[in-house]
């Protein structure tokens, strides 16, 4: 009995051990790679898009550089994978990208059937219709029997049906395989309206031949709740990509910022001595160096700067925070605390 004992305790701390290698594997696999591959859009102004250098740049992007902060300790180790709306969450299950920061609706499906596990939102978006300025168009509504661009694959294509019958009108969608084919039939004259989540219809209006000519409509029809991916079953990289995020938002509600965060960690806040590895050891909780909040916040700033970079009223874009902003300002940003 006690060698049968013995031999189940045994074969449980083998199972043990097992599952806490297979939870370490992306950041194991992350550390002996030396980079951060982290799939992002094909071009989305203020989100991903390559700069005229072909550097990246986006709210996304510096997420992405955040993590690689955290986890490598610098924000340039990353490998952008430009992926489309189609491969996307393959890439992510094939393990060719360790993290997917590339404007990804989260929704019930996602979460609970593809074998992904969905982070912290960080960013609120709806979908919404972009249109001719001259077309006359107030409301949703106005777009009764309107041809409408849509990209394939999307969770807009399901959306579009389901607000066309819940208001008895009718569309007419036109799918294109990329946005990027779907903007410029949109810019042509093809469809009467376009339909994405708004944050990206601005953009694509901030860009196009006669951005003037062109207006995004107030109402939108959908919640489009935008966050990172990870995989199921890698609970200590998932909680890493999710603090990440808290990490920038609890920055930013404490004054922290990237020009600041050295002088904040010699400061009297206990909340940023613990944010920012002064105090404490939630860095060593998730495997990572004390100081990995630091590091992040160092290279890209707190959410409240990264979102005014790069779609605020720094940017092109010049959107305004609405949901976006802090849960002290009405917005919904809210971090877990750091306690």
């Amino acid at each position: 009995m006690t060698k049968r004992l013995l031999l189940v305790a045994a074969f449980l701390a083998g199972m043990h051990a097992l599952a806490l290698a297979a939870e370490a594997a992306t950041l194991d696999t992350v550390r002996q790679r030396g980079i951060l591959s982290c799939g992002v859009s094909t071009g989305f102004a203020g989100f991903s898009a390559p700069d005229s250098q072909g550097n990246y740049r986006g709210l996304d992007v510096d997420y992405c550089r955040a993590i690689s902060a955290a986890v490598l300790g610098d924000a340039a180790k990353v490998r952008f994978v430009p992926l489309t709306a189609q491969n996307r969450f393959t890439a992510l299950q094939s393990g060719e990208i360790d993290v997917l920061l590339r404007n990804s609706t989260q929704t019930f499906l996602r979460d609970a059937s593809i074998g992904l596990h969905i982070g912290p939102v960080n960013f609120y978006d709806g979908q919404g219709f972009a249109v001719r300025r001259d077309a006359g168009v107030a409301k949703v509504t106005d777009l009764n029997g309107a041809t409408v661009c849509v990209a394939q694959g999307t969770t807009h294509e399901v959306t579009l049906g389901d607000t066309a019958r819940a208001r008895g009108i009718r569309f007419q969608p036109v799918v294109f395989e990329r946005p990027d084919t779907m903007y410029a039939a949109f810019f042509a004259g093809r469809c009467d309206a376009m339909t994405q989540d708004a944050s990206a219809l601005a953009a694509a209006v901030s860009v196009a031949p006669n951005p003037a000519d062109y207006m995004v409509v107030s109402e939108t029809i959908s919640k489009e709740p935008l966050g990172p991916f990870t995989r199921n079953g890698d609970d200590q990289w998932s909680n890493i990509v999710a603090w990440v995020h808290y990490g920038l938002v609890e920055a930013e509600e404490q004054g922290v910022t990237a020009a600041n965060v050295e002088e904040q960690a010699r400061g009297p806040n206990p909340v940023a001595q613990r944010l920012l590895g002064t105090s404490g050891e939630f860095g060593s909780r998730l495997g990572l160096d004390n100081r990995w909040m630091l590091n992040a916040i160092r290279a890209v700033g707190n959410y409240g700067e990264i979102f005014e970079r790069n779609v605020g009223a720094q940017s092109p874009l010049k959107l305004q925070r609405g949901l976006n902003g802090l849960w002290s300002g009405g917005g919904l940003m809210y971090a877990i605390p750091y306690r």
